[in-house]
């Protein structure tokens, strides 16, 4: 074997010069045939040179050999992977949408819709746009839903007066469906809508307000009021939220909010002397405003048999109210005709004219209702009268007998002299003495209305609070 010289370049190995020639020669024959066989057989997929397999596809088609061979040959399924051109361009349009106006809610691929379902959802969208949004009616017969009950059984959140008597000191006691009733729930985002099953007709929410001011407000039994009037008051407000969102109006709503406004007035004058921990005037006076103007919003149309009744307490309830004042004015002749509106109207002018003594005579020929919602304004038109005395009277020598102001003031003696000390008023013995100088504002604290039993308890005479609240004649 022969070696090579030392300090030589090796000699490069390749290809012999002559197989260049073949080699191309050979390739050329293949695409000649190649040509042929695509004349014959038309054109071929392109397929690339290599036959290289991908790893993760020979591994699914072993797996699928032998799952053939233990289960049984299986439909054949074609290979193929193009899409649907309609379901594409759903997905397309779904994606852009996503895109724009967020994640959607996960939907099945399935389009079939419910043909019946399908038209009655176009004819109520016809619905809405020609007459606008529908109102819920309900359909609960009840008090209160089953389901409501059913809950606060449970959760041991019922009244002492919705109870079955007896189970009051049981460990969970029983609701009685003919006294539960519905309490109110306060609105609030992210909740449900209400269920036509969770709301009551008209003629039940009627039905309901009849009860609570028969066999609650009115029951001697039920003690102290104080519970009484939250237990009610929680009660009706959930009869004005039910009537709000079914829309309730015309007469059936009249009906309604003029017993709720007369209760409201009643509680108004009965609580007034109690403490602002158990009633807070406030809140019952807005809420009574709420309801006023609900119930007058109403009688603007139709006709109404206790229109001029309601339309006399709001003027007094609203004493030197511009904008109740104005109201009055633009009511039908008819209306302010009447001898209750006219008796409030003159109530009015004599509060314009700061003329107090007028005021108070006038008060005296109110009814009793009338004069409970007179009642918060009269402690303020007394000290108007004392204000006016001390200055109109401011002398050493004038004195006044203390029966005659209180008369004046439609107030007992001892009533009338401990007004007049708080204001700055001398009284000495069944004498009276005005000074101008004298004369003091009472503190907030002690400027809260009183019960009178000469402008207010006295009219009730033999009429029935009953009578009085439904407005019967």
């Amino acid at each position: 074997m022969s070696r090579e010289p030392e300090n030589s370049f090796p000699v490069p190995r390749g290809p012999h010069p002559q197989s260049k020639g073949r080699g191309c020669s050979r390739k050329k024959d293949s695409r000649m045939e190649a040509q042929k066989n695509e004349q014959r057989d038309g054109p071929t997929e392109p397929r690339g040179t290599s036959t290289l397999v991908c790893p993760e596809r020979e591994r699914r088609e072993r797996e699928e050999q032998k799952n053939e061979q233990r289960d049984g040959p299986t439909e054949p399924r074609g290979t193929s992977t193009l899409v649907c051109p309609e379901r594409e361009r759903r997905e397309r349009e779904e994606q852009k949408n996503e895109q724009r106006d967020g994640p959607t809610e996960p939907r099945g691929t399935s389009t079939l819709v419910c043909p019946e379902r399908e038209r009655r959802e176009r004819e109520e969208q016809k619905n809405e746009q020609r007459d606008g949004p529908t109102e819920p009616r309900g359909t609960c017969t009840l008090m209160c839903p089953e389901r409501e009950r059913r809950e606060r059984e449970a959760q041991k959140r019922l009244h002492r007066f919705e109870m079955v008597p007896g189970t009051e000191n049981d460990r969970l006691p029983r609701a009685d469906p003919t006294r539960t009733v519905k309490e109110y729930s306060r609105p609030a985002a992210g909740k449900e809508a209400t269920r036509p099953c969770d709301l009551r007709p008209p003629p039940v929410l009627f039905k309901t307000v009849c009860y609570l001011i028969n066999a609650i407000a009115l029951s001697p039994s039920l003690q102290p009021w104080t519970e009484v009037y939250d237990f009610v008051f929680d009660r009706l407000r959930s009869v004005r939220q039910d009537m709000i969102i079914q829309r309730v109006s015309g007469p059936e709503c009249a009906a309604v909010l003029e017993r709720i406004v007369r209760f409201l007035l009643y509680a108004s004058y009965r609580l007034c002397e109690e403490p602002l921990r158990l009633y807070d005037p406030r809140i019952n006076d807005t809420h009574l405003q709420e309801s006023l103007s609900w119930l007058l919003s109403c009688y603007s149309v139709g006709q109404h048999p206790h229109q001029e009744e309601i339309q006399a307490l709001s003027l007094l309830y609203n004493l030197g109210s511009t904008r109740a004042l104005q109201h009055a004015l633009e009511l039908p002749e008819e209306v302010r005709a009447a001898p209750a509106v006219r008796l409030a109207l003159s109530v009015n002018y004599a509060h314009m004219e700061s003329n107090p003594v007028r005021l108070l005579r006038l008060a005296r020929r109110l009814d009793f209702l009338q004069s409970c919602a007179l009642h918060r304004h009269l402690e303020a038109c007394r000290r108007h009268l004392l204000l006016l005395y001390s200055h109109g009277h401011s002398s050493r020598n004038c004195r006044l007998p203390l029966r005659e102001l209180a008369r004046l003031l439609a107030l007992e003696e001892s009533q009338a002299a401990r007004l007049c000390q708080t204001c700055g008023v001398s009284v000495k013995g069944d004498f009276v003495s005005f000074s101008k100088a004298s004369y003091v504002e009472p503190p907030l604290g002690e400027m809260r209305s009183t019960r009178s039993y000469e402008l207010v308890d006295r009219k009730q005479g033999d009429r029935s609070l009953a009578v009085i609240l439904h407005g019967s004649p």
